[in-house]
């Protein structure tokens, strides 16, 4: 009797109807993709920058020719804003455009003066880079890393979230229509337990992984079992630090911004308020007006600016971190009720009266949920702002853009954005410290992080 044929099932979160099924690769699939994947790479590798450079651009143009129907498949799986979803789209071409300019200059021999006749630093592509994607942001989160590897010679194995596989089949689609050799940029639909294998596999080469703190620590072990290079962006709870002189009204409004775009769903949202006790009660009103604007519903109107929750899980967790910090002392001040209906929705939710004990403080909360926390003084915002097991971003608001400066040397985290909302930008490395990871992506330290960078010294010795 033939066997069932495994497949993977995604759902709308706005009304929980099935949108399709995917067949799940089996391993002799998933052998023969492999192959392909590296005999391309290898060729590719021996491509002219200026080669690689006609095809990224053919990429950016082909994702803004498909915005509407990739923004579209992004807000059925995922449930983002449909607005929301085509600006990411719009950034993943950006992404292309910028490798595509600033690849070939950030990879070039560096001539280093030793003890020999001759002596430069190269930068050599290792091969194929496995990369474990995150829903959130399914079309940024690959292209943030596909365009820097591709430009720099390498090959990628895109593992995406199984709610998010049509996303993934476009992506893969984008990089074949734009020209990239066959089978270079390849989609493995398995689910995620089965990672691990991939990750041994020989083909594989390298590993990034953007998700939690937990998928780090397995795609870690795996990686390290098999002596392969890694980079990891995990978890965030971010601070938003408001000093006393600060702008209340304009910090409050990027605030709300910060925590609540994308239903709270991001790493880099700002998670935690962290606020000197002289504007305190100020902010928190000012916060509350901006929670008041943003508009829930059906994430395929326009008008909507938050859309459901990617899964009723996540929402699930939400409702316990909540409940256990109110318990705990915390006050609700805004949202906290599920919404009827059978989309995956909550309603932005604002905590107030939060210690550093709480669950909203402690854990990551991955949805429309800001605890506000009551600093004394500046000393005691930094030290609330670093007493948390992640690192990734972090913000500060002051009038003096000097002292925002000083203090951001004192801020555990892989960026500190002042008077400004914490995001990715190619043109800056991004990634964290502490259990939000390690390695960077972006900028010329991003498109390095998969490379050989090869010593090559010419004799004779001098």
């Amino acid at each position: 009797m033939l066997a069932t044929p495994r497949q993977i099932t995604t759902y709308n979160p706005a009304n929980g109807c099935e949108l399709a099924t995917y067949p799940i690769h089996e391993s002799g699939e998933i052998h023969h993709l492999l192959d392909r994947a590296r005999d391309a790479q290898t060729a590719w590798a021996t491509v002219p920058f200026s080669h690689r450079a006609t095809a990224m651009r053919a990429a950016a143009s082909l994702l803004r020719t498909r915005k509407t129907a990739l923004g579209l498949l992004a807000t059925r799986e995922m449930g983002k804003p449909i607005t929301d979803a085509e600006a990411e789209v719009e950034k993943c071409a950006w992404v292309c455009e910028y490798y595509a300019e600033h690849a070939e200059t950030f990879l070039r021999d560096e001539p280093t003066p030793s003890s020999a006749t001759e002596s430069f630093v190269a930068f050599r592509p290792l091969g194929l880079v496995l990369a474990v994607m995150p829903w959130n942001f399914p079309y940024w989160q690959v292209f943030r890393f596909a365009a820097p590897a591709l430009m720099a010679g390498n090959g990628g194995i895109l593992k995406h979230a199984s709610n998010v596989s049509g996303c993934a089949l476009a992506i893969e689609q984008i990089f074949a229509d734009a020209g990239f050799p066959e089978g270079l940029f390849a989609t493995v639909i398995v689910p995620g337990a089965e990672a691990s294998a991939l990750i041994a596999d020989p083909h594989i080469a390298a590993v990034t992984l953007t998700g939690s703190e937990p998928a780090g620590r397995a795609v870690a072990a795996a990686a390290g079992a098999a002596l392969k290079k890694t980079v990891l962006e995990l978890g965030g709870s971010d601070a938003f630090i408001v000093l006393a002189d600060a702008d209340v009204t304009n910090a409050a409004a990027m605030a709300a911004r910060a925590r609540f775009q994308n239903a709270g769903q991001s790493c880099i949202c700002a998670k935690r308020f962290i606020v000197e006790d002289a504007v305190h009660d100020a902010f928190v009103a000012a916060f509350l007006q901006a929670t008041r604007s943003f508009v829930p519903g059906n994430p395929e109107l326009r008008e909507t600016t938050m859309g459901p929750l990617a899964r009723r899980d996540l929402r699930d967790d939400l409702v316990r971190q909540i409940a256990e910090s109110t318990a705990a002392g915390a006050k609700i001040v805004a949202g906290g009720t599920l919404p009827p209906g059978d989309g995956a929705y909550f309603p932005p939710t604002v905590l107030v009266d939060v210690t550093a004990e709480m669950a909203v403080f402690r854990e990551e909360t991955f949805g429309p949920v800001a605890a506000i926390v009551r600093a004394r003084d500046v000393e005691h915002a930094i030290a609330l702002a670093n007493d948390s097991p992640f690192g990734l971003g972090g913000a500060v608001w002051t009038k003096d853009p000097n002292y925002g400066k000083e203090l951001a040397m004192s801020i555990e985290s892989g960026a500190v954005f002042i008077n400004g909302m914490t995001a990715s930008d190619p043109r800056l490395p991004f990634g964290g410290i502490k259990a939000s990871g390690y390695g960077r992506e972006l900028s010329s330290y991003g498109i390095r992080e998969f490379m050989n960078i090869q010593t090559v010294w010419i004799g004779p010795a001098r």
